[in-house]
């Protein structure tokens, strides 16, 4: 099996999960990219190509995805505009900032953020109509998105999966608004992140042009399966991919 087809395969497979469950699918990306070609005997990619491809999964998967949570009325365009505007602006701003902070401090500190996200996602929480016309606190969501940007820039990780609980319990949109909005939120960052790799020669067009075909049906098919999940199933999926991803941060930094 050649890398394009192991690429491909991934991609659709990190794509199903983004579009169902409305996250980015970086964290689960990453480490597909990483582990899976060497035990199918292809030689390792570098984490250079691995952070420049999924980037392109990213911007593929939450695009396609929403297009279809937007055809079930489960986008709220207000919401997308407020926080996706924001955090690219933190983004930038944490990106700037890095360098003048310990990476290990400003990790831990992300990490934290993370298991507290993971929590949240367990604490049960009264059930809002869709129905509803949608009323939310637009500098609360703005300020929160920008937090979030700033830190993943900070840090270089990806801040999706803390959309989330912010949006669940904070700023109190239902569950499955939250999940079709906050992949708008997410293209919007993952685009600026996409632009920046292809000026700086990181990107790989050969194994994008993989991840995209695999990418693009895998998460319209994601988006439409997640409209038949039931809401406390699709919580319990979106709190074990949070969780998940709070423990991977803590054995990065312990170990």
């Amino acid at each position: 099996m050649n890398i394009f087809l192991i690429v491909a395969i991934l991609g659709f497979v990190g794509a199903f999960i983004a579009g169902m469950a409305g996250i980015g699918g970086a964290i689960i990306m990453i480490p597909l990219l990483y582990f899976v070609p060497p035990l199918l005997g292809v030689e390792q990619l570098s984490m250079q190509t691995i952070a420049a491809i999924t980037i392109v999964q990213v911007c593929v998967a939450t695009g396609s995805a929403v297009l279809v949570h937007k055809s079930n009325n489960f986008v709220n365009s207000q919401l997308v505009i407020w926080m996706g505007t924001s955090i690219i602006i933190g983004s930038l701003i944490g990106g700037f900032g890095s360098k003048y902070v310990p990476e290990e401090f400003l990790s831990i500190i992300f990490a934290t953020l993370a298991l507290i996200a993971s929590v949240m996602m367990f604490i049960p929480k009264k059930n809002t109509s869709e129905s509803e016309e949608l009323i939310f606190n637009k500098p609360l969501a703005a300020a929160s998105a920008g937090i979030v940007g700033a830190l993943a820039g900070l840090v270089g990780a990806g801040g999706a999966f803390m959309l989330v609980p912010i949006m669940l319990y904070i700023l109190r949109i239902p569950l499955r608004i939250t999940v079709g909005s906050s992949l708008g939120i997410v293209f919007f960052s993952a685009a600026s992140g996409f632009i920046g790799k292809v000026l700086s020669g990181q990107m790989i067009w050969s194994l994008a042009l993989a991840i995209t075909l695999g990418a693009f049906p895998g998460a319209r098919l994601g988006g439409k399966l997640s409209k038949f999940i039931p809401e406390k199933t699709l919580k319990i999926i979106l709190a074990v991919l949070i969780c998940g991803s709070a423990i991977k941060m803590w054995v990065d930094i312990l170990f």
